[in-house]
């Protein structure tokens, strides 16, 4: 049998995630990255997308996440997320009306437009939406 990571995932609000697993996969600075047995001792920051947990059986259990930092030492990785949900936590109605509000103000421009802030809920919904299942 594979050694697993002893993986736990946090946000402010609660503890997410804690369990084990073969693979680790993050949305790192620079791309995705993944976390196995025997990972190098570490430090790093993360950004919004989908966090990955691959388990002994070969399920994969995803989070959407905001970002955040992880630390990797002795085949244990604690993740601190800014958020991170789960597929049955993400209200798939909320996102959707969100993600139409920002494509709705990405089409519109206008004056006074954050445009940067649109695009970063546009995308934050969209990936709510694909962990929850709806969107591929």
């Amino acid at each position: 049998m594979d050694k697993l990571l002893n993986i736990e995932i946090v946000s402010p609000e609660k503890n997410v995630f804690h369990g084990t697993g073969k693979v680790l996969t993050v949305p790192g600075v620079e791309g995705l990255f993944q976390v196995l047995n025997m990972h190098a001792p570490m430090i790093s920051m993360f950004e919004t997308g989908v966090i990955t947990v691959e388990d002994e059986k070969g399920e994969k259990i995803n989070f959407s996440t905001r970002g955040g930092v992880l630390e990797v030492k002795d085949n244990k990785v604690v993740v601190l997320a800014d958020t991170a949900e789960a597929k049955e936590s993400i209200d798939v109605e909320r996102a959707e009306k969100a993600m139409q509000r920002a494509d709705e103000r990405l089409k519109a421009g206008g004056k006074g437009l954050d445009r940067e802030r649109a695009k970063f809920s546009l995308q934050r919904a969209r990936i709510r939406l694909k962990v929850a299942g709806v969107l591929k």
